[in-house]
């Protein structure tokens, strides 16, 4: 077996309505979809029949914040360039979503933010692809501040 690429990603969430308006509204991803009685959202960029189910469950317990198991962040790429990691950082200043963390990874460049239930979601654009393909390595580098 081989695995292809990571197909999905599924959130339990307080609110649908409100991480619609996340992910679909602000993040740019389509809406294709409700299942259980429309608790249940599915989203797509476009590359596949649906990159994220988000479902509604109301009020339960949630993570505590910092280290633990579990899922530490997801990674959305929004583009090619740092001009559009930049036009993303101005639109989501504009909407008042906090940027927690900025940085070049070598390989790629990223914003960090949370999402409304504090999910950690990690938008990048990649470096010039030569650069791992020479040195695979590269994935490996040490994490440099990113200033936009």
């Amino acid at each position: 077996m081989k695995a292809r690429y990571l197909g999905h990603v599924v959130f339990y969430v307080k609110d649908l309505g409100r991480s619609l308006a996340f992910y679909r509204d602000l993040l740019g991803f389509k809406e294709i979809g409700r299942v259980f009685n429309g608790a249940a959202a599915a989203l797509t960029s476009g590359r596949t029949h649906h990159e994220l189910l988000l479902i509604e469950v109301g009020e339960a317990p949630s993570s505590p914040p910092g280290r633990r198991l579990g899922l530490y962040h997801i990674g959305i790429k929004i583009g090619d360039s740092l001009e559009e990691l930049r036009a993303a950082k101005k639109e989501l200043e504009q909407a008042g979503v906090p940027i927690s963390g900025m940085s070049d990874h070598t390989v790629s460049q990223s914003l960090y933010l949370h999402d409304p239930d504090g999910n950690e979601v990690e938008l990048y654009v990649d470096a010039d692809e030569a650069i791992w393909k020479k040195n695979p390595a590269a994935v490996l580098s040490p994490i440099k501040p990113l200033r936009l």
